[in-house]
């Protein structure tokens, strides 16, 4: 799972901006203005034929600063990715 979804900068992050990019979500923000330090991210290749799906979680950030639920104060009712 993404630890984007607890961090304090989701909101502005360049790199999470990225992730909802690949995984063709909308956007917590259209202008992220906050760039992570070393931010490490995991892709996950899956192919089922000829149907290939990637999945893409930040699973360490240098700038990581805690924030439960923090995506899911953004986006009420909404599912929280996993």
């Amino acid at each position: 799972m993404c630890i984007c979804i607890h961090c304090h900068y989701v909101d502005r992050c360049n790199t999470y901006h990225a992730v909802e990019h690949q995984h063709q979500q909308p956007h917590l923000t259209d202008t992220p203005n906050f760039e992570p330090v070393e931010p490490t991210i995991e892709v996950n290749i899956r192919s089922s034929g000829e149907m290939i799906e990637m999945e893409w979680d930040v699973v360490g950030c240098d700038s990581f600063k805690e924030e439960k639920h923090k995506w899911a104060r953004l986006r009420p009712g909404e599912l929280i990715p996993t």
